[in-house]
């Protein structure tokens, strides 16, 4: 693995052992070139409760790398966490930087209803 890699993972797991320790149910965040994916995930972090991404049919028209793309996941996952009953989380960013497409998703989410 690179070292990009490896230090991406570090930062994520400091994070998630904080959000465990908390007992917080999570919106992880993962992103690719392409596509930008979310998941909310129970506080004991066996089960998912809601999830969106750029391949949903209804987001996969147009570009999916961008943040529009983001910013459509993030309220699409809001909306389906708030279906599930879930309306505060912990924001998991996964050890990307909070800039651009992930910062996308989560003012979109926010903006969709979740507290964070």
């Amino acid at each position: 693995m690179s070292e990009k890699q490896d230090g991406r993972r570090r930062r994520a797991k400091s994070g998630r052992l904080r959000m465990k320790q908390l007992g917080a149910v999570r919106l992880c965040v993962h992103r690719t070139p392409r596509h930008i994916y979310a998941q909310v995930i129970s506080a004991g972090g066996d089960k998912v409760l809601a999830s969106a991404s750029t391949l949903d049919g209804s987001l996969r028209e147009g570009k999916t790398g961008n943040s529009d793309a983001a910013a459509s996941v993030g309220r699409l996952i809001a909306e389906r966490a708030k279906a599930a009953g879930v309306t505060r989380v912990a924001f998991d960013r996964s050890g990307f930087r909070y800039h651009g497409r992930v910062k996308a998703l989560a003012d979109a989410a926010r903006e969709g209803g979740l507290e964070f």
